[in-house]
């Protein structure tokens, strides 16, 4: 483990062997429900969203089906890029991609659209709030990364740059499509930009289950 980082590298079988899994598969799952009522919150706010989905809602504007659906595909065929880039997948890597998109649709069907601006407001501040809690829950329970974050991992891995330049470049592009196919770009997508990272390391903190590799 490092010393600045209540995370362990694992690999997927190491993830099921190292233990604790009385508290971390309930984790793991509360989390990424979580994550995809957060989700919701800040698309019945409408004030901008995080640049993979402005890239879902974009792509479910011209795919008729639900946006969790869409973010179930988008998820899986992120899946596939990690195949080229030796990137192992874990229990919580393939429990993300489908538990999210339920998790939203759900959300959504939960939440009626708003109209009235401190409501919205309150939507999208508290969808940011619970999407740093929900993060730090799924990571916490150490059952590998997201598709995203392991898109992003292998890819530094494999260019030698910087985990900051691959990201920002992700997502960057991600954004650009999504907000050409219709996807809603505003304040609340740099709002998340900003806060996401703080909040997820704060509240991993007290959330990371600690384990050392077998």
């Amino acid at each position: 483990m490092s010393a600045t980082s209540p995370v362990t590298a694992l690999g997927p079988l190491q993830q099921l062997r190292a233990g604790k899994l009385g508290r971390r598969l309930p984790q793991l799952y509360v989390g990424l429900v979580l994550y995809g009522i957060s989700l919701a919150m800040m698309l019945r706010g409408d004030l901008g969203l995080p640049p993979w989905d402005v890239l879902a809602q974009g792509l479910s504007r011209w795919i008729p089906v639900s946006f969790g659906t869409v973010t179930i595909l988008v998820g899986a065929l992120v899946l596939l890029l990690w195949l080229p880039l030796r990137q192992r997948p874990g229990l919580g890597t393939l429990s993300n991609v489908i538990v999210v998109g339920l998790a939203v649709d759900l959300g959504l069907w939960l939440i009626p659209a708003q109209t009235d601006w401190p409501i919205r407001i309150a939507l999208l501040v508290g969808g940011i709030v619970l999407n740093g809690v929900a993060g730090a829950t799924y990571i916490g329970s150490q059952f590998g990364p997201g598709p995203r974050d392991g898109l992003m991992t292998g890819l530094a891995a494999r260019t030698g740059r910087s985990l900051r330049l691959i990201r920002t470049g992700i997502e960057v592009v991600v954004l650009i499509i999504g907000f050409v196919l219709g996807g809603t770009v505003g304040v609340g997508t740099v709002a998340y930009a900003l806060a996401i990272g703080p909040l997820v390391q704060f509240f991993l903190r007290g959330l990371a289950v600690r384990l050392e590799p077998s």
